[in-house]
């Protein structure tokens, strides 16, 4: 049936209206809509964003699908509202050709059920010491803009000016996981009051800060264009506002589980809640939160990062670092943006759909749901209340810190260019 009508829609969360898909994009958004034949949608006051786009999503595949693959994640994407995610490089082998990222690139078109833009390693096997193909990854039917070494950070400083140099020729963004790796070394987890008491390696907050600090004055230096990955202390923030203020082309993002959760948890010696970069303190919580709602923090990013069962279900110094959100970050949102006042719904629309979109350039995404737009739309029960249980999760793996916890929030419908992903709650 190529027309569907949605009606009833809160529009980013506004006045109910009803939306008319016809094929791939919408034909018409008003109030009394109807079409002979349609597919009609009882939205019932439901909340309607343009469909989710995450900038930091771990796919793992190839190499790694045991923990998760391109069907299965985008799978998760589609149960999580979203409609494009962009694949981290740090696969096996590592997606630092042109054939690497054409493979995932493939792998996602087949799949179905969202659009997957692979990210390019900056360096030749995330090794820090040389430039990866980022020109041919750029020209090679992936079109990949984004370039990361996502979970190990460029630390040469030589080698991080010179890939702002090269990505600035074509438009392209460096996202940098901001570690400072000597400052590091047998980190476990926040360092603070918490570390010392239990008696954890620390990760301090200025491993995270003097980099970012580094990186947003090379990006000024060059005239290019700079991302800072899961964004997670104060500090952070202070910098990014600091840089901003200056005019220099620097983006940010924070993860759904850094705007609520805290070093706290870790009190539990539970490796769900081991993550990097690390749970901070409340007062990072809280500073993250204002830095997101007032534009400082450009985005969410979920940092997806599924594990097998065996590499979280041991103890804490040898459990894998990183947790599943692309099932919930919308969940965990609505809680600390959304229900403490914030953000409103139009807002949450910005920071997690149109800004990603624009930073990633992905094209036909995080675009107005109006007349003439693609039809790639996500349908919320925002006044839904429910337990979070990972048996039910899409993603093959199921380490989340949200077990459990009652979250606001149920995605109900997906639609990728006007065809559905997800129905009433369940994978079309």
């Amino acid at each position: 049936m190529s027309k569907i009508l949605i009606r009833g829609a809160k529009v980013l969360g506004g006045e109910q209206q009803d939306v008319l898909i016809d094929g791939s994009v919408i034909e018409a958004v008003g109030t009394g809509l109807s079409a002979e034949g349609a597919e009609v949608v009882e939205a019932g006051g439901k909340v309607l964003l343009p469909g989710l786009v995450d900038l930091h999503t771990h796919l793992r595949e190839p190499g790694r699908e045991d923990s998760e693959t391109v069907l299965t994640g985008t799978r998760a994407a589609a149960s999580g509202g979203y409609t494009a995610v962009f694949a981290m490089a740090n696969t096996f082998p590592v997606a630092d050709t042109a054939g690497v990222v054409e493979q995932v690139y493939r792998l996602g078109q087949e799949s179905g059920y969202c659009d997957v833009q692979p990210i390019g390693a900056v360096t030749v096997g995330l090794e820090g010491k040389k430039l990866a193909e980022l020109g041919a990854m750029h020209e090679s039917a992936a079109g990949v803009t984004v370039f990361s070494d996502d979970g190990k950070c460029v630390d040469d400083a030589v080698i991080m000016r010179r890939a702002l140099e090269y990505v600035k020729a074509f438009g392209g963004v460096v996202a940098q996981h901001a570690q400072e790796p000597r400052l590091t070394e047998g980190a476990q987890m926040n360092e603070g009051i918490v570390s010392a008491e239990l008696g954890l390696g620390g990760w301090p907050a200025v491993a995270e800060e003097s980099v970012i600090a580094r990186d947003v004055l090379l990006a000024e230096h060059v005239g290019s264009r700079v991302h800072i990955c899961h964004l997670s202390t104060a500090g952070s923030v202070e910098i990014v506002r600091w840089a901003k203020s200056r005019g220099i082309d620097v983006t940010a993002e924070v993860t759904p589980h850094h705007l609520l959760l805290t070093d706290e948890m870790v009190r539990t010696y539970n490796p769900v809640y081991k993550v990097n970069p690390p749970l901070r303190t409340e007062r990072d919580v809280m500073a993250l939160r204002e830095a997101l709602a007032d534009g400082t923090i450009d985005i969410v990013a979920t940092d997806h990062a599924p594990h097998p069962h065996e590499d979280k279900d041991c103890e804490w110094a040898a459990a894998a670092m990183g947790m599943v959100g692309l099932e919930t970050a919308l969940s965990v949102v609505q809680q600390t943006m959304v229900e403490t006042g914030l953000l409103d719904w139009a807002g949450v629309a910005d920071r997690m759909s149109v800004k990603p979109a624009q930073i990633g350039r992905a094209n036909g995404h995080g675009r107005p749901v109006s007349a003439g737009e693609p039809a790639n739309l996500v349908l919320v029960d925002a006044d839904y209340r429910g337990a979070v249980d990972p048996a039910g999760f899409a993603s093959r793996s199921r380490n989340t810190p949200y077990e459990g916890r009652e979250l606001p929030g149920r995605v109900t419908h997906t639609w990728l260019r006007g065809k559905a992903t997800l129905v009433d709650g369940k994978l079309a």
